[in-house]
């Protein structure tokens, strides 16, 4: 499938579940800012993707981004960060949400299994109430240690300051 393909609207993809489900493949939903794209980030999405595992992304609009992270942030536009997630072989759709969190992305898509990092093992997963009532699982991968955009940019700005 091309790049630009794999980036679709919640409507779309939601009419694409029913055959993935007559395909017995599961979707698993994970979601980030995925600003400045590392190998932590690569590494995780590839140890989310499983054999008959359709991999969604939901990624965090500009807007929600600058909201969480500050009005320095993001680097890059939804626009190529999407195309940049949409161009990893494992990533199989990248849907970007407006919302500060991924409840609403939840409670549309029903996803058979819910990624997110081990560090969210102690904060308490959102949405993870309405995953179990439904019968979904929530899965926890851990990090590569010492990776993150955050850092990354704080380097770069101390090294340029």
């Amino acid at each position: 499938m091309k790049t630009q393909q794999k980036i679709v609207t919640l409507g779309s993809l939601k009419k694409k579940i029913p055959g993935w489900q007559k395909e017995d493949k599961k979707t698993a939903l994970t979601n980030g800012c995925f600003d400045v794209l590392h190998y932590g980030h690569v590494a995780y999405l590839q140890k989310a993707k499983k054999a008959n595992r359709i991999l969604i992304v939901g990624l965090n609009s500009d807007k929600s981004v600058r909201r969480i992270k500050g009005p320095q942030r993001p680097i890059n536009t939804q626009e190529k960060r999407a195309g940049v997630l949409a161009a990893l072989a494992c990533v199989d759709q990248v849907v970007i949400f407006e919302e500060d969190d991924p409840r609403h992305l939840i409670q549309a898509l029903k996803p058979d299994i819910y990624i997110k990092g081990a560090d969210w093992k102690r904060k308490g997963v959102i949405g993870s109430e309405f995953i179990k009532q439904y019968g979904g699982k929530i899965e926890f991968i851990d990090f590569e240690k010492g990776l993150s955009s955050s850092r990354m940019i704080d380097r770069i700005i101390k090294s340029h300051g």
